[in-house]
């Protein structure tokens, strides 16, 4: 079976988003981002995928809407996770990938946490503020594989590989999906 990873950002003080969008302006990180995920299957939630506003090239975007009526340009859709994690698996099978990476946003993070491999997960040492967040808390996040620090503006960051255990994560989400 292919490893389902997660790739995110978190702020020091838990946040991932606000507001529909990252509360900071990273292009390192978006570099990061792209090199992660560039030809694999990404599945995401819809309010991901609004506030990205299209369809990634290079990599086959796979948008979770309990919304039956919902349709985008280049991106298929799935009514619920294990739908979408099919599409995805055969997809990564067609391509002869190893990889599905889950993008966000907190409700899919913490639906698929506990059957994750792998977090590639930026931590941005900051605190800013936001209205998404704490999809992370014990996460069996030790262990870091290979972690650099860099710096763009104000904002100091670090990308690690974390390897999940396969723990049960905490995660103060709501759940659903619009």
């Amino acid at each position: 079976m292919t490893a389902l990873v997660l790739v995110a950002a978190v702020a020091d003080n838990g946040i991932i988003g606000s507001d529909g969008s990252l509360p900071w302006w990273l292009p390192g990180d978006l570099e990061h981002f792209r090199e992660v995920t560039m030809g694999k299957p990404i599945v995401m939630g819809r309010r991901t995928f609004d506030s990205i506003g299209r369809a990634l090239p290079g990599r086959t975007s796979i948008v979770l809407s309990g919304n039956a009526n919902f349709h985008a340009e280049g991106v298929r859709t799935a009514p619920n996770l294990d739908a979408a994690l099919a599409i995805a698996e055969a997809e990564a099978k067609r391509l002869s990938i190893g990889e599905i990476a889950v993008i966000g946003g907190r409700t899919l993070y913490a639906e698929t946490l506990p059957r994750a491999a792998r977090i590639y997960l930026t931590e941005v040492h900051a605190k800013p503020d936001g209205n998404s967040g704490q999809c992370f808390a014990g996460a069996g996040r030790r262990g870091t594989a290979d972690q650099r620090e860099c710096c763009s503006g104000q904002w100091v960051y670090g990308h690690g590989e974390r390897r999940n255990r396969r723990t049960a994560g905490r995660c103060d989400c709501a759940a659903g999906y619009a």
